[in-house]
């Protein structure tokens, strides 16, 4: 199956409404100009553009997988947004964000999902189980399981703790070989994923979701980061260069998939 990615729209960020301090990074509920609410994730927060790139990556291979994901946006900040923003920490990260961040659509109504209340399907929760594997997502526990019920439906956010690889990130210079032993690691905190118990049917989705993430499928996902997100790294990389090693980690973990799958069924027979 060959995916084609949507081309993100592009909203101008026109109101500052409330930040959601439960996020490390200080995500806040915004209005665009085109009169929606979303959930900015901020460029000039703790985790800088990486955050944003892991979200943008993340949403979107769940997405291909099937899985509900709220629409996610690019979200300009205007210089002169935030100036009267009383609160100056908030104001001191809206200086540091003008630019392009990244906006998810607002479930407005939506409920934090809690296991305890509406267990998920096999199916569905070997597939986010599986995809967190892939990702290296730590950050979908029990204390933070990062799922919303929205019209009865489960949906995910937040993958800007995916993808911890990158912060360490591999200059020109670093042999392919150390990034191919990277994507190679097992995801040893599969053992704290909160949909793990539930998460029966990891060997029977690992084919069919492999086949869906191919080469140019992956290709066409990490084309979606933009250029302004990728200049003036540390690295001296070119775009293109940071988009192919972002591929080659992703299509090398997905090649080996079985590393990861054998890993979460070893937690799933472990006594906690």
């Amino acid at each position: 199956m060959q995916y084609n990615p949507p081309s993100l729209r592009t909203v101008q960020v026109t109101r500052y409404i409330t930040p959601l301090r439960e996020g490390g990074s200080l995500p806040a509920i915004a209005e665009a100009n085109d009169e929606f609410l979303y959930v900015l994730k901020f460029r000039g927060a703790g985790q800088g553009v990486k955050s944003l790139i892991a979200e943008l990556i993340g949403g979107e291979i769940a997405r291909l997988l099937g899985l509900k994901v709220p629409e996610i946006v690019f979200a300009e900040l205007d210089p002169a947004f935030g100036r009267t923003e009383p609160d100056e920490e908030i104001q001191d990260l809206l200086k540091a964000s003008i630019g392009l961040n990244l906006g998810l659509h607002y479930l407005s109504g939506s409920i934090t999902y809690d296991p305890a209340v509406a267990p998920v399907d096999p199916l569905t929760a070997s597939k986010i189980v599986w995809l967190d594997c892939l990702l290296t997502n730590v950050d979908r526990t029990a204390r933070n399981t990062n799922m919303l019920f929205w019209n009865k439906e489960l949906w995910l956010i937040d993958h800007g703790a995916a993808l911890y690889f990158h912060h360490n990130w591999p200059d020109a210079d670093t042999p392919p070989k150390a990034l191919e032993e990277q994507a190679r690691r097992p995801f040893v905190q599969a053992k704290d994923h909160v949909l793990l118990p539930w998460a029966s049917q990891l060997d029977a989705v690992d084919q069919p979701l492999r086949a869906l993430l191919t080469p140019e499928n992956i290709h066409n996902i990490v084309a979606l980061i933009p250029d302004e997100w990728l200049t003036s790294w540390s690295s001296g990389q070119s775009p293109d260069d940071i988009r192919n090693v972002y591929a080659q980690f992703l299509n090398t973990r997905i090649e080996v998939s079985s590393i990861f799958v054998n890993e979460a069924q070893h937690a799933r027979q472990t006594p906690i």
